[in-house]
């Protein structure tokens, strides 16, 4: 349910090493901002952080865009999120996700990308997605209840991660929660020794359009082509 469309290895690629960066970068000065320079007390900063690490991005830089982002350099933070909604083809729901610091110049970049599909109104996929808050986490006890957490954490729901994202010797869970206790259930998560990887609001598709072959293949490239775009944070599509 929590995952669906995602763009497995993607952010691998050595072509990429530097867009990927760049994201990672934004990401890490829009949560220190909205949530503060210290991870202990901003979950979605401790994520950033985590995956930045992963990616092999430098500690300086890591530091420099925190203080950037809590106003501690004399740049200015302009990004703000912008939401494009509409169809991939074969009618696959669509919401697109952006962090731009110049809504001029990506507006018209995600319409001519939308050629392929169709461009709907804000709201206009409200039908098709839910709302959540989504914790993605690993915990090297594997004797831990994920599912005892997430109710003692005040989680909605809990299902295992793919295998490929656990590391050796650890469980894995993604933790489904009421938007407005994402920063509450994270806490928790982390005092009870869970390793938080992700904790972000999500839309998750209500039912999944299934597609095989061709099809499927045609949608994930029209979806690969919009999170190639610098400016769009996440993609989520109704696609199993």
């Amino acid at each position: 349910m929590g995952a669906q469309w995602k763009q497995k290895g993607r952010e691998l690629e050595a072509h990429k090493k530097g867009q990927v960066h760049g994201k990672l970068v934004r990401e890490l000065i829009v949560a220190a901002k909205l949530g503060g320079g210290d991870p202990d007390l901003n979950a979605r900063l401790a994520a950033a952080v985590e995956k930045a690490k992963k990616h092999s991005v430098t500690r300086d830089t890591i530091e420099r865009a925190i203080k950037k982002g809590t106003g501690q350099t004399d740049e200015v933070v302009t990004f703000e999120t912008v939401t494009y909604e509409g169809f991939a083809p074969h009618k696959v729901p669509v919401i697109v996700e952006c962090l731009t610091d110049n809504r001029n110049r990506t507006a018209p970049a995600i319409r001519s990308l939308f050629k392929a599909g169709q461009l709907g109104q804000p709201g206009s996929m409200n039908f098709f997605f839910d709302r959540w808050g989504v914790i993605e986490a690993t915990h090297t006890d594997k004797s831990r209840d994920p599912e005892g957490d997430a109710i003692e954490a005040g989680a909605q729901n809990v299902e295992p991660l793919e295998a490929d994202e656990v590391p050796e010797g650890s469980i894995g869970s993604r933790f489904l929660t009421d938007p407005k206790d994402l920063t509450s259930v994270s806490a928790w998560l982390s005092k009870a020794g869970w390793k938080i990887g992700a904790s972000e609001h999500r839309y998750i598709g209500k039912n999944p359009v299934h597609l095989t072959g061709n099809d499927h293949a045609e949608v994930a490239a029209f979806l690969n082509d919009l999170d190639d775009h610098d400016d769009v944070h996440h993609v989520y599509a109704a696609m199993a």
